[in-house]
Protein backbone atom coordinates (compact mmCIF):
# COMPACT_ATOMS: atom_id res chain seq x y z
CA UNK A 1 0.00 0.00 0.00
CA UNK A 2 1.04 3.20 -0.92
CA UNK A 3 2.52 5.59 2.01
CA UNK A 4 0.01 8.26 0.44
CA UNK A 5 -2.90 5.72 1.79
CA UNK A 6 -1.32 4.74 5.19
CA UNK A 7 -3.44 6.87 7.00
CA UNK A 8 -6.36 4.89 6.37
CA UNK A 9 -5.13 1.66 7.74
CA UNK A 10 -7.50 1.63 10.65
CA UNK A 11 -10.71 1.08 8.55
CA UNK A 12 -9.54 -1.86 8.44
CA UNK A 13 -9.87 -2.76 12.00
CA UNK A 14 -13.35 -1.19 12.06
CA UNK A 15 -15.04 -2.39 8.90
CA UNK A 16 -13.73 -5.51 8.79
CA UNK A 17 -13.71 -6.61 11.87
CA UNK A 18 -16.21 -9.36 11.78
CA UNK A 19 -16.08 -9.91 7.91
CA UNK A 20 -15.44 -13.69 7.44
CA UNK A 21 -12.98 -12.49 4.68
CA UNK A 22 -9.58 -11.90 3.85
CA UNK A 23 -8.95 -8.26 3.27
CA UNK A 24 -7.33 -6.63 0.46
CA UNK A 25 -6.86 -3.04 -0.45
CA UNK A 26 -6.08 -1.15 -3.32
CA UNK A 27 -5.67 2.90 -4.54
CA UNK A 28 -8.45 4.34 -6.29
CA UNK A 29 -8.62 4.40 -10.16
CA UNK A 30 -7.04 6.82 -12.62
CA UNK A 31 -11.01 8.16 -13.06
CA UNK A 32 -11.54 8.85 -9.49
CA UNK A 33 -12.89 12.12 -8.20
CA UNK A 34 -12.40 11.12 -4.71
CA UNK A 35 -8.69 10.38 -4.17
CA UNK A 36 -8.84 8.88 -0.82
CA UNK A 37 -8.74 4.87 -0.60
CA UNK A 38 -11.61 2.88 0.07
CA UNK A 39 -13.25 0.94 2.52
CA UNK A 40 -11.34 -2.45 1.93
CA UNK A 41 -13.26 -4.55 -0.37
CA UNK A 42 -13.51 -8.30 0.42
CA UNK A 43 -13.30 -11.16 -1.51
CA UNK A 44 -16.60 -12.87 -2.74
CA UNK A 45 -18.18 -15.53 -0.40
CA UNK A 46 -21.32 -17.03 -0.10
CA UNK A 47 -24.20 -15.26 2.49
CA UNK A 48 -24.80 -17.85 5.00
CA UNK A 49 -27.11 -15.84 7.20
CA UNK A 50 -30.12 -13.83 6.60
CA UNK A 51 -32.90 -12.18 8.51
CA UNK A 52 -35.71 -13.66 9.65
CA UNK A 53 -37.94 -11.90 7.19
CA UNK A 54 -39.12 -13.74 4.18
CA UNK A 55 -38.02 -10.96 1.33
CA UNK A 56 -34.48 -11.43 2.43
CA UNK A 57 -33.36 -13.92 0.81
CA UNK A 58 -29.16 -14.05 0.14
CA UNK A 59 -28.38 -16.19 -3.01
CA UNK A 60 -25.32 -17.30 -4.56
CA UNK A 61 -25.41 -17.82 -8.11
CA UNK A 62 -21.79 -19.16 -9.28
CA UNK A 63 -19.51 -15.83 -9.10
CA UNK A 64 -22.55 -13.68 -7.75
CA UNK A 65 -24.35 -13.06 -4.96
CA UNK A 66 -27.57 -11.82 -4.69
CA UNK A 67 -29.68 -10.32 -2.05
CA UNK A 68 -32.98 -9.57 -2.34
CA UNK A 69 -34.72 -6.75 0.66
CA UNK A 70 -37.93 -5.06 1.07
CA UNK A 71 -37.98 -2.21 -0.84
CA UNK A 72 -36.27 0.62 1.68
CA UNK A 73 -36.72 4.50 2.04
CA UNK A 74 -34.54 7.08 2.27
CA UNK A 75 -35.06 8.81 5.67
CA UNK A 76 -33.18 11.81 4.82
CA UNK A 77 -32.85 13.58 1.50
CA UNK A 78 -32.27 16.78 0.16
CA UNK A 79 -34.31 16.84 -3.53
CA UNK A 80 -33.48 20.41 -4.01
CA UNK A 81 -35.73 22.32 -6.87
CA UNK A 82 -36.12 23.37 -10.32
CA UNK A 83 -33.34 21.39 -12.54
CA UNK A 84 -31.42 20.11 -10.23
CA UNK A 85 -35.03 18.69 -7.96
CA UNK A 86 -35.33 17.17 -11.94
CA UNK A 87 -32.01 15.56 -12.22
CA UNK A 88 -31.40 14.24 -9.02
CA UNK A 89 -35.47 12.66 -7.94
CA UNK A 90 -34.93 9.90 -10.39
CA UNK A 91 -32.04 8.03 -8.63
CA UNK A 92 -34.13 8.07 -5.57
CA UNK A 93 -37.38 6.87 -7.08
CA UNK A 94 -35.93 3.83 -9.06
CA UNK A 95 -35.34 2.37 -5.89
CA UNK A 96 -36.89 3.98 -2.65
CA UNK A 97 -40.65 3.50 -1.99
CA UNK A 98 -40.68 6.67 -0.07
CA UNK A 99 -38.00 9.51 0.97
CA UNK A 100 -38.22 12.37 4.09
CA UNK A 101 -37.59 15.09 1.94
CA UNK A 102 -36.09 18.10 3.94
CA UNK A 103 -38.06 21.60 4.13
CA UNK A 104 -34.35 23.72 3.43
CA UNK A 105 -34.81 25.51 -0.04
CA UNK A 106 -34.40 29.46 -0.18
CA UNK A 107 -37.17 30.20 0.63
CA UNK A 108 -37.54 27.73 3.38
CA UNK A 109 -41.01 25.65 3.10
CA UNK A 110 -42.49 26.56 6.91
CA UNK A 111 -45.93 26.31 5.83
CA UNK A 112 -48.60 23.29 5.00
CA UNK A 113 -49.34 25.20 1.43
CA UNK A 114 -45.72 25.60 0.60
CA UNK A 115 -44.84 21.76 1.37
CA UNK A 116 -47.86 20.33 -0.87
CA UNK A 117 -46.74 23.00 -3.49
CA UNK A 118 -42.94 21.27 -3.38
CA UNK A 119 -44.63 18.03 -3.47
CA UNK A 120 -45.84 18.78 -6.69
CA UNK A 121 -42.87 19.55 -8.24
CA UNK A 122 -41.26 16.54 -6.92
CA UNK A 123 -44.22 14.18 -8.17
CA UNK A 124 -43.59 15.99 -11.38
CA UNK A 125 -39.96 14.66 -11.41
CA UNK A 126 -40.46 11.26 -10.33
CA UNK A 127 -40.21 8.69 -13.47
CA UNK A 128 -43.62 7.23 -14.99
CA UNK A 129 -44.05 3.93 -13.42
CA UNK A 130 -42.37 4.76 -10.45
CA UNK A 131 -44.45 4.58 -6.93
CA UNK A 132 -41.90 6.58 -5.02
CA UNK A 133 -43.75 8.75 -2.26
CA UNK A 134 -41.95 12.08 -0.60
CA UNK A 135 -42.85 12.32 2.75
CA UNK A 136 -42.91 16.09 3.41
CA UNK A 137 -41.31 18.31 6.40
CA UNK A 138 -41.70 21.86 7.58
CA UNK A 139 -38.93 24.63 8.37
CA UNK A 140 -38.97 24.82 12.42
CA UNK A 141 -38.79 28.03 12.78
CA UNK A 142 -39.42 30.43 16.61
CA UNK A 143 -42.51 32.02 14.73
CA UNK A 144 -43.99 28.45 14.48
CA UNK A 145 -46.85 27.93 16.87
CA UNK A 146 -48.79 25.27 18.24
CA UNK A 147 -51.85 26.05 15.69
CA UNK A 148 -49.21 25.54 12.68
CA UNK A 149 -48.47 22.38 14.20
CA UNK A 150 -52.09 21.54 14.73
CA UNK A 151 -52.87 22.01 10.55
CA UNK A 152 -49.74 20.27 9.87
CA UNK A 153 -51.13 17.06 11.49
CA UNK A 154 -54.71 17.76 9.54
CA UNK A 155 -53.32 18.35 6.22
CA UNK A 156 -52.09 14.61 6.27
CA UNK A 157 -49.22 15.80 3.63
CA UNK A 158 -46.52 17.23 6.71
CA UNK A 159 -44.56 14.10 8.13
CA UNK A 160 -42.04 15.88 10.83
CA UNK A 161 -40.94 19.30 11.44
CA UNK A 162 -37.26 19.90 10.88
CA UNK A 163 -34.95 21.58 13.45
CA UNK A 164 -32.26 23.94 12.17
CA UNK A 165 -29.82 25.24 14.87
CA UNK A 166 -29.57 28.89 12.80
CA UNK A 167 -26.24 28.96 10.95
CA UNK A 168 -25.39 24.78 11.06
CA UNK A 169 -25.90 24.17 7.72
CA UNK A 170 -26.97 24.69 4.15
CA UNK A 171 -30.00 27.01 4.36
CA UNK A 172 -30.19 27.16 7.90
CA UNK A 173 -29.95 31.06 8.25
CA UNK A 174 -34.23 30.57 8.87
CA UNK A 175 -33.79 28.44 11.68
CA UNK A 176 -33.54 28.26 15.65
CA UNK A 177 -31.69 30.41 17.99
CA UNK A 178 -33.15 29.65 20.57
CA UNK A 179 -34.72 26.31 21.19
CA UNK A 180 -36.34 27.55 24.56
CA UNK A 181 -38.88 29.78 22.19
CA UNK A 182 -40.35 26.78 20.33
CA UNK A 183 -41.16 25.25 24.26
CA UNK A 184 -44.88 25.50 23.26
CA UNK A 185 -44.46 24.76 19.99
CA UNK A 186 -42.82 21.30 20.27
CA UNK A 187 -44.94 20.45 23.30
CA UNK A 188 -47.63 20.28 20.83
CA UNK A 189 -45.86 18.06 18.50
CA UNK A 190 -44.98 15.90 21.17
CA UNK A 191 -49.22 15.94 22.22
CA UNK A 192 -49.95 15.31 18.41
CA UNK A 193 -47.24 12.55 17.70
CA UNK A 194 -45.10 14.44 15.08
CA UNK A 195 -41.66 13.60 15.35
CA UNK A 196 -39.38 16.40 15.38
CA UNK A 197 -36.04 15.78 13.23
CA UNK A 198 -32.66 17.30 14.40
CA UNK A 199 -29.72 18.81 12.58
CA UNK A 200 -27.51 17.99 16.17
CA UNK A 201 -24.89 20.89 16.00
CA UNK A 202 -24.23 24.01 18.39
CA UNK A 203 -23.18 27.22 15.76
CA UNK A 204 -21.15 28.74 19.11
CA UNK A 205 -17.56 30.15 17.28
CA UNK A 206 -15.78 29.20 20.26
CA UNK A 207 -16.82 25.44 19.40
CA UNK A 208 -14.31 23.37 17.84
CA UNK A 209 -16.16 22.10 14.34
CA UNK A 210 -15.28 18.97 15.50
CA UNK A 211 -17.23 19.32 18.70
CA UNK A 212 -20.61 20.59 17.67
CA UNK A 213 -22.63 17.72 17.89
CA UNK A 214 -21.24 16.28 21.63
CA UNK A 215 -22.26 20.02 22.52
CA UNK A 216 -25.47 20.10 21.04
CA UNK A 217 -26.49 16.61 23.29
CA UNK A 218 -24.88 18.15 26.63
CA UNK A 219 -26.44 21.98 25.91
CA UNK A 220 -29.44 21.20 23.58
CA UNK A 221 -30.67 17.62 23.26
CA UNK A 222 -30.76 16.15 26.87
CA UNK A 223 -31.93 19.23 28.40
CA UNK A 224 -35.21 19.24 25.93
CA UNK A 225 -35.69 15.21 26.52
CA UNK A 226 -35.76 16.35 30.07
CA UNK A 227 -38.33 18.33 29.65
CA UNK A 228 -40.39 16.65 26.86
CA UNK A 229 -39.83 13.21 27.32
CA UNK A 230 -42.76 11.66 24.80
CA UNK A 231 -41.45 13.87 22.11
CA UNK A 232 -40.35 11.72 19.44
CA UNK A 233 -37.09 12.77 17.88
CA UNK A 234 -34.83 11.91 15.03
CA UNK A 235 -31.16 12.41 15.45
CA UNK A 236 -30.36 13.02 11.59
CA UNK A 237 -26.76 12.35 10.35
CA UNK A 238 -25.24 10.99 13.69
CA UNK A 239 -21.90 11.04 13.58
CA UNK A 240 -20.53 10.67 16.95
CA UNK A 241 -20.04 7.64 19.71
CA UNK A 242 -21.74 9.98 22.17
CA UNK A 243 -24.29 10.20 19.99
CA UNK A 244 -25.28 6.59 19.32
CA UNK A 245 -25.10 5.94 22.96
CA UNK A 246 -27.62 9.46 23.56
CA UNK A 247 -29.89 7.66 21.50
CA UNK A 248 -29.40 4.40 22.78
CA UNK A 249 -30.01 5.94 26.26
CA UNK A 250 -33.28 8.22 25.34
CA UNK A 251 -36.85 6.71 24.58
CA UNK A 252 -38.88 7.65 21.72
CA UNK A 253 -35.73 8.38 20.10
CA UNK A 254 -34.37 7.18 16.17
CA UNK A 255 -31.31 8.22 14.51
CA UNK A 256 -30.32 8.01 10.62
CA UNK A 257 -26.85 7.03 9.99
CA UNK A 258 -25.40 8.26 5.97
CA UNK A 259 -23.04 6.17 3.97
CA UNK A 260 -20.14 8.68 4.25
CA UNK A 261 -20.07 8.68 8.00
CA UNK A 262 -20.11 4.81 7.57
CA UNK A 263 -17.44 5.02 4.81
CA UNK A 264 -15.22 7.70 5.87
CA UNK A 265 -13.05 9.06 8.89
CA UNK A 266 -11.90 12.78 8.32
CA UNK A 267 -8.44 12.04 7.32
CA UNK A 268 -10.30 10.40 3.79
CA UNK A 269 -10.97 14.52 3.67
CA UNK A 270 -7.70 16.32 4.41
CA UNK A 271 -4.91 14.00 4.46
CA UNK A 272 -2.82 14.39 1.48
CA UNK A 273 -5.10 17.18 -0.04
CA UNK A 274 -8.71 18.32 1.07
CA UNK A 275 -11.00 16.33 -0.85
CA UNK A 276 -14.16 18.58 -1.15
CA UNK A 277 -16.43 16.23 -2.69
CA UNK A 278 -16.45 14.14 1.02
CA UNK A 279 -17.19 17.50 2.60
CA UNK A 280 -20.41 17.62 4.75
CA UNK A 281 -22.16 18.57 7.48
CA UNK A 282 -21.49 17.16 10.40
CA UNK A 283 -18.05 16.61 9.24
CA UNK A 284 -16.92 13.41 9.32
CA UNK A 285 -14.86 12.95 12.54
CA UNK A 286 -12.40 10.27 13.87
CA UNK A 287 -12.22 6.93 13.29
CA UNK A 288 -13.31 5.91 16.29
CA UNK A 289 -16.61 7.08 15.81
CA UNK A 290 -16.89 6.30 12.16
CA UNK A 291 -16.54 2.61 14.04
CA UNK A 292 -19.55 3.24 16.62
CA UNK A 293 -21.46 4.22 13.90
CA UNK A 294 -20.72 0.89 11.94
CA UNK A 295 -21.64 -1.50 14.90
CA UNK A 296 -25.01 0.88 15.54
CA UNK A 297 -25.98 0.32 11.90
CA UNK A 298 -25.37 -3.12 11.54
CA UNK A 299 -26.41 -4.05 15.12
CA UNK A 300 -29.88 -4.62 14.65
CA UNK A 301 -30.87 -1.85 17.20
CA UNK A 302 -34.44 -0.75 15.32
CA UNK A 303 -33.25 2.91 16.99
CA UNK A 304 -31.07 3.08 13.87
CA UNK A 305 -32.19 3.03 10.35
CA UNK A 306 -31.12 4.73 6.71
CA UNK A 307 -31.18 8.12 5.79
CA UNK A 308 -28.47 9.65 3.04
CA UNK A 309 -28.56 13.09 3.58
CA UNK A 310 -27.82 12.99 -0.44
CA UNK A 311 -27.32 16.53 -1.08
CA UNK A 312 -26.19 17.87 -4.27
CA UNK A 313 -24.29 20.99 -4.84
CA UNK A 314 -23.18 21.50 -8.39
CA UNK A 315 -19.20 21.06 -9.32
CA UNK A 316 -17.98 24.76 -9.46
CA UNK A 317 -20.37 25.15 -6.27
CA UNK A 318 -17.79 22.20 -4.40
CA UNK A 319 -14.80 22.78 -5.81
CA UNK A 320 -13.93 26.37 -5.20
CA UNK A 321 -12.44 29.09 -2.42
CA UNK A 322 -15.58 28.53 -0.24
CA UNK A 323 -17.40 24.97 -1.20
CA UNK A 324 -20.93 23.96 -0.23
CA UNK A 325 -21.52 21.22 2.57
CA UNK A 326 -22.76 18.33 1.15
CA UNK A 327 -22.34 15.16 -0.49
CA UNK A 328 -24.37 13.41 -3.45
CA UNK A 329 -24.95 9.40 -2.98
CA UNK A 330 -28.31 8.91 -4.16
CA UNK A 331 -27.06 7.70 -7.33
CA UNK A 332 -25.36 4.41 -5.42
CA UNK A 333 -27.23 4.76 -1.87
CA UNK A 334 -28.32 1.22 -1.40
CA UNK A 335 -25.05 -0.53 -2.51
CA UNK A 336 -23.07 1.76 -0.87
CA UNK A 337 -24.65 0.73 2.56
CA UNK A 338 -24.46 -2.71 1.12
CA UNK A 339 -20.85 -2.65 0.51
CA UNK A 340 -20.42 -1.48 4.12
CA UNK A 341 -23.21 -4.13 5.97
CA UNK A 342 -20.75 -6.43 3.92
CA UNK A 343 -17.68 -6.04 4.95
CA UNK A 344 -18.83 -6.01 8.73
CA UNK A 345 -20.47 -9.15 8.01
CA UNK A 346 -23.77 -8.12 8.18
CA UNK A 347 -25.23 -8.02 5.60
CA UNK A 348 -28.33 -10.52 7.14
CA UNK A 349 -29.04 -7.02 8.84
CA UNK A 350 -29.13 -4.49 5.92
CA UNK A 351 -33.04 -5.19 5.61
CA UNK A 352 -33.77 -3.81 8.74
CA UNK A 353 -31.71 -0.88 8.60
CA UNK A 354 -32.83 0.11 5.28
CA UNK A 355 -36.49 -1.40 4.97
CA UNK A 356 -37.72 -2.26 8.52
CA UNK A 357 -36.97 0.11 10.96
CA UNK A 358 -37.72 3.35 9.40
CA UNK A 359 -41.41 2.65 9.20
CA UNK A 360 -41.10 1.44 12.90
CA UNK A 361 -40.16 4.33 14.00
CA UNK A 362 -42.56 6.80 11.95
CA UNK A 363 -45.16 3.72 12.97
CA UNK A 364 -45.87 3.18 9.09
CA UNK A 365 -45.98 -0.07 7.48
CA UNK A 366 -42.73 -1.46 5.17
CA UNK A 367 -42.98 -1.22 1.60
CA UNK A 368 -44.78 -3.98 -0.17
CA UNK A 369 -42.59 -5.15 -2.74
CA UNK A 370 -38.77 -5.94 -2.89
CA UNK A 371 -35.32 -4.62 -4.74
CA UNK A 372 -32.27 -7.09 -5.37
CA UNK A 373 -28.80 -6.36 -5.21
CA UNK A 374 -26.19 -8.22 -6.98
CA UNK A 375 -22.52 -8.25 -6.47
CA UNK A 376 -21.10 -7.29 -9.41
CA UNK A 377 -18.09 -4.62 -9.78
CA UNK A 378 -19.20 -1.34 -11.75
CA UNK A 379 -17.82 1.93 -12.21
CA UNK A 380 -19.31 4.68 -10.58
CA UNK A 381 -19.67 7.73 -13.37
CA UNK A 382 -17.39 10.56 -12.52
CA UNK A 383 -19.72 13.24 -12.62
CA UNK A 384 -24.09 13.08 -13.16
CA UNK A 385 -25.40 15.87 -15.23
CA UNK A 386 -27.26 18.51 -12.88
CA UNK A 387 -29.29 20.60 -15.80
CA UNK A 388 -28.77 23.75 -16.72
CA UNK A 389 -25.06 23.35 -18.19
CA UNK A 390 -24.31 21.82 -14.41
CA UNK A 391 -22.82 18.40 -13.32
CA UNK A 392 -21.90 16.78 -10.06
CA UNK A 393 -19.59 14.68 -8.97
CA UNK A 394 -20.86 11.79 -6.80
CA UNK A 395 -19.90 9.64 -4.14
CA UNK A 396 -17.30 7.07 -5.25
CA UNK A 397 -16.84 9.33 -8.03
CA UNK A 398 -14.75 7.03 -10.87
CA UNK A 399 -14.19 4.29 -8.72
CA UNK A 400 -15.58 0.44 -8.70
CA UNK A 401 -18.30 -0.20 -6.42
CA UNK A 402 -18.69 -4.31 -5.61
CA UNK A 403 -22.27 -3.71 -5.25
CA UNK A 404 -25.52 -2.35 -7.42
CA UNK A 405 -28.44 -2.84 -8.14
CA UNK A 406 -30.38 -5.74 -10.29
Amino acid sequence: MASGYAHLSNLKNAVCSSARVSPRWRRPGALSGITASRVVQGTRRSITTCTKSSAATPIQSGEEQRLTIVRPDDWHLHARDDATLKAVIPHTAKVFGRAIIMPNLVPPITTVDQAVGYRERIMQAVPEGSHFKPMMTLYLTEATTPADVEAAVKSGVVSAFKLYPSGATTNSDAGVKNIDNCIDTLSAMAELGLPLLVHGEVVDPGVDIFDREREFLDQKLGPLKTKLPSLHIVMEHATTEEAVNFVLAHDNMGCTITPQHLLFNRNAMLVGGIRPHLYCLPILKREKHRAALVRAATSGNTKFFLGTDSAPHAKNRKECACGCAGVFSAHAALPLYAHVFDQAGALDKLEGFASLNGPLFYRMRPNTDTVTLVKRDWQVPSEYDLGADNTIVPLWAGDVLPWQME
